[in-house]
């Protein structure tokens, strides 16, 4: 410690006779210092540090603490305590655990104070809460002048106080607030480490007054070496000063320690009696002028030596980073008697914790159960709320709207008499639902936004604009949540459902249609259902044609009993389906019993080959489907209403340069113009149902809309007066729904919201306010028990299975038909030519004689009117075991 009297001096030392400048000049050129250890505070320490920079003399100080002093910004300038923004997180994380938004900040009036205030401000915006008042107290304050401070914070609903003070300061601003009631269970206060007395044993004389405050301060773990250390201190104090009261030694008192024993090991290491000198300038200096100041030769190595020692203090593990030692943690604290309870820490990287361990790695936290649970002022252990309404201060200013429709939402009527305005309506129900429901009491009063004519004094938007200039408290009224609106005020939960939806016009009733026949089925499964029956209706006359007389005749006579065929399949349908039916119960019946007997069945006209049974059968089954299908339709097109609108789509209004109406003085018109691309020349505002009715039942095209946009209940409202008149078509818009709005931060947010919940969930309330104001919903028909679609018809495509099943069991008796013939009828070896035994031969004679058995030479040939020979048909096709005789053939 030998070489520490030699390198530095105390800048304290003869502070009564010199100021800080002075006493810092005659140090540098008197004594020719290489550091100085001060100064006290942050207030001297600018121009100290600027000077020490010029003279290269490190400036070690170990209670500035304000965070405008900054290491990394002068180089010579050494903190070997803890920066104060460094407790910042720490306060933000408290505020967080108990959810309060608003906080006044109460500081003094100097460096120390003021220095704070930014590094408060943005650490509170991280945790969503903000600084609502700053309450500045002089330097140097009277009594009086706390007193007055104090009183206007009574006139403030915040009751949430951050005190950020030294301790001289402190303790006379605490015991005055105690005796302004200002420690009651309403009042939380916080205080920054300045005022706990770990660091400042000064405040230790107004803990009575400080009851149930909670504070931060740096923790510092209790060593034995610093055990040892306290007891050598209390024995020379005592040896000392027999004659006053021992003093506790605080924070301040340990890094003074410290920062000694650092200097002296510091300068150990960079003594050098050769360069223990300083350099003279060229010029003089002048009386204001330090660019000549004599430099030191040591400093800067005695800096370095400085900066990069360690070792283990009484403060624990002595380490500058950034010229300036670093917090591990913070002590959360509580006053309680006369004693500074720990009831959590806060560490950056776990957040709040009921006990400190940094070895573990755990998610950050900020709730209060991650304390202790402390004693609040007033002797409480509940934590107050963090506002009230102001003892000293004016009615809840609530702006409402002047409604010329609508008047279901919110309505104001004057008293022709008196003047004296009256209020109803569902919104104005809603908010004497809330209020009710609030733990406390609201003082209000309502203010009409009107101008002198009682008319409306502008938009919704001009309204709640009002609250950002402090006009109103709050609005109250049919004001709809939409997010550009929330960059200007807080709205509470919705208290109605949300959304913008467009509501159109209906078509006139189509059952009015003369041609409404048609339209149970698409005009492709109309197209479809003729050719499968002309198709099938071949398929018969084919496999008839040899062996049923009711199939002959002129070409004319039978392309006519084809089409009579399909036709008499149709219309006829139903009572083919009980005979087929019966068929196929007894062809079931004799296919177990008889498998090789042949049964003849009459399916309507007489058919004669079995291969014709199975297309009928199939074919009558889709036509009964069809028909009763059709039936059902047809029957549901006259017997249910329809709405069908006349636009469906958005961009259609906009493509054809439609007008569409909105209500007057919402935000639906911006909404169509910036968000659904709407030429603002072609928006139409309206105020009431009646407008509404008006403009839709005009058109575009007579003066009136295409189609109306508006939030779903006041769009409910209006299909409630005018049922089956118009429809909500196409999406429905996403919004927050009806909300009472306030300023930004009101801590009203959090409390209205959960009032309006209890409110919306109580179903029998809510029920009654809705019947009260809109009872006559109930009384129209639902919309939403009618038909919408625009298309009913039964198309094809719901069909096609069928169609498949039909045509494919056509195909197979057509093929197996062919097929038996050619089998039967193919020529011999032995009947045939020699010169035509060829295969091709063969099949071009077989093919000849199917044509002529079946007459299709005749429907070829104009002028050939006979068929073929009885002789040619095959005995086969003759035998016994045919259901049917055969009828010779005859010329015709």
């Amino acid at each position: 410690m030998g070489c520490l009297a030699r390198l530095t001096r105390p800048l304290i030392e003869g502070s009564e006779a010199l100021t800080s400048h002075q006493r810092v000049l005659d140090l540098i050129e008197n004594e020719e210092v290489h550091a100085i250890l001060g100064p006290k505070w942050s207030s001297q320490a600018k121009f100290v540090i600027d000077l020490g920079g010029k003279a290269q003399v490190p400036i070690i100080s170990f209670s500035a603490t304000s965070p405008s002093l900054s290491p990394t910004h002068s180089p010579y300038f050494v903190r070997t305590a803890y920066d104060d923004s460094s407790q910042v997180d720490a306060l933000a994380a408290v505020v967080q655990a108990y959810g309060w938004r608003e906080i006044t900040l109460v500081y003094e009036d100097t460096d120390y104070g003021n220095g704070l205030v930014p590094y408060l401000v943005d650490a509170f915006q991280k945790v969503d809460a903000r600084i609502s008042y700053r309450s500045v107290i002089p330097p140097s304050p009277e009594d009086v002048d706390i007193v007055k401070e104090l009183n206007n914070l009574l006139t403030r609903q915040t009751r949430v106080f951050l005190v950020h003070m030294t301790a001289m300061i402190g303790s006379r601003f605490f015991a005055l607030a105690h005796n302004a009631g200002m420690m009651s269970e309403e009042f939380a206060w916080i205080v920054t480490d300045g005022l706990s007395s770990s660091l400042d044993p000064v405040i230790s004389k107004a803990l009575d007054s400080m009851q149930g405050v909670v504070g931060v301060r740096p923790h510092v773990p209790r060593s034995e070496s610093r055990i040892n250390f306290e007891e050598r201190w209390r024995k020379l104090y005592n040896e000392r000063n027999p004659h006053y009261e021992i003093a506790d030694l605080g924070l301040f008192g340990l890094w003074a320690y410290d920062t000694v024993s650092a200097l002296a090991l510091a300068g150990e290491m960079a003594w050098d009696p050769a360069k223990s000198r300083y350099l003279k300038p060229n010029t003089s200096r002048k009386n204001l002028d330090f660019s000549s100041i004599e430099i030191s030769e040591m400093g800067p190595k005695l800096l370095d030596k400085i900066l990069s020692i360690k070792f283990q203090g009484l403060t624990g593990e002595f380490k500058l980073l950034n010229g300036a030692l670093h917090p591990i943690a913070f002590e959360i604290f509580n006053v309680v008697g006369q004693n500074e309870k720990t009831i959590g820490y806060w560490t950056l990287a776990q957040g709040l914790s009921p006990d400190l361990n940094l070895s573990t790695r755990e998610v950050y936290k900020a709730l209060a159960n991650d304390l202790k649970p402390p004693t609040w002022s007033g002797d409480t252990l509940k934590p107050p709320k963090g506002w009230v309404m102001p003892i000293l201060g004016k009615k809840l200013r609530i702006g409402v709207p002047m409604k010329d429709g609508f008047s279901e939402f919110f309505k104001i009527k004057w008293d022709p008499h008196t003047g004296v305005p009256s209020y109803s309506g569902f919104a104005h129900d809603m908010f004497m639902a809330v209020r009710d429901a609030l733990p406390f009491a609201i003082p209000y009063e309502y203010i009409p936004y009107v101008d002198a004519s009682r008319q409306s004094a502008g938009t919704y938007d001009d309204m709640l604009n009002e609250i950002k200039c402090q006009k109103f408290d709050a609005v109250v009224g049919d004001t709809t949540i939409v997010a550009y609106r929330s960059s200007d005020v807080d709205f509470t939960l919705p208290y109605s459902e949300s959304g913008l939806a467009m509501v159109v016009a209906i078509k006139d009733d189509e059952r009015r249609n003369t041609w409404i026949f048609i339209k149970p089925l698409s005009w492709n499964l109309w197209l479809t259902t003729v050719l499968a029956s002309i198709f099938t209706g071949s398929v018969v006359w084919l496999l008839e044609r040899r062996t049923n007389e009711e199939f002959r005749g002129r070409p004319r006579q039978q392309i006519g009993l084809i089409f009579l065929f399909s036709l008499s399949t149709l219309v006829f349908a139903h009572s083919k389906s009980i005979q087929i039916c019966r068929a196929s119960f007894v062809i079931m019946i004799f296919i177990i019993k008889l498998p090789f007997t042949l049964i003849h069945v009459d399916v309507g006209e007489k058919t004669a080959n079995n291969l014709t049974r199975p297309v009928l059968i199939v074919w009558v089954f889709v036509v009964l489907i069809l028909t009763q299908s059709y039936t059902a339709s047809l029957a549901s097109i006259l017997t249910v209403q329809r709405f069908t609108p006349k636009f469906v789509d958005v961009q259609d209004l906009i493509r054809n340069r439609h007008f569409v109406g909105y209500q007057k003085g919402s935000y639906v018109r911006e909404f169509l113009v910036t968000q659904l691309n709407f030429n603002a020349s072609k928006l139409i505002p309206y105020g009431s149902p009646e407008e509404y009715h008006e403009a839709l039942s005009k058109g575009s095209e007579n003066g009136g809309v295409a189609a109306i946009f508006d939030d779903l209940p006041c769009i409910k409202l209006f299909l409630a007066r005018y049922c089956n008149k118009y429809k909500v078509v196409g999406a429905t818009y996403k919004t927050g729904g009806f909300g009472f709005a306030f300023p930004l931060g009101s801590p009203l947010v959090s409390h209205v919201s959960r009032a309006i919940l209890n409110v919306t969930q109580d179903k029998a309330k809510m029920d009654a306010m809705e019947g009260k104001h809109f009872g006559g919903q109930s009384s129209c028909q639902d919309q939403d028990a009618a038909i919408f679609s625009d298309d009913l018809s039964l198309s094809v495509y719901s069909f096609g299975g069928l169609f498949i099943i039909t045509g494919v069991v056509s195909v197979s008796s057509v093929l197996i038909y062919v097929v038996s013939f050619f089998y039967s009828h193919w020529p011999s070896s032995s009947a045939a030519h020699a010169a035509d035994c060829s295969l091709w031969s063969k099949f071009l004679e077989t093919t000849d004689n199917f044509f002529r058995e079946h007459g299709l030479f005749g429907c070829l040939e104009r002028n050939r009117s006979t068929m073929i020979p009885t002789s040619h048909i095959p005995s086969s096709e003759a035998s016994p075991n045919s259901d049917v005789e055969l009828i010779a053939r005859t010329p015709e």
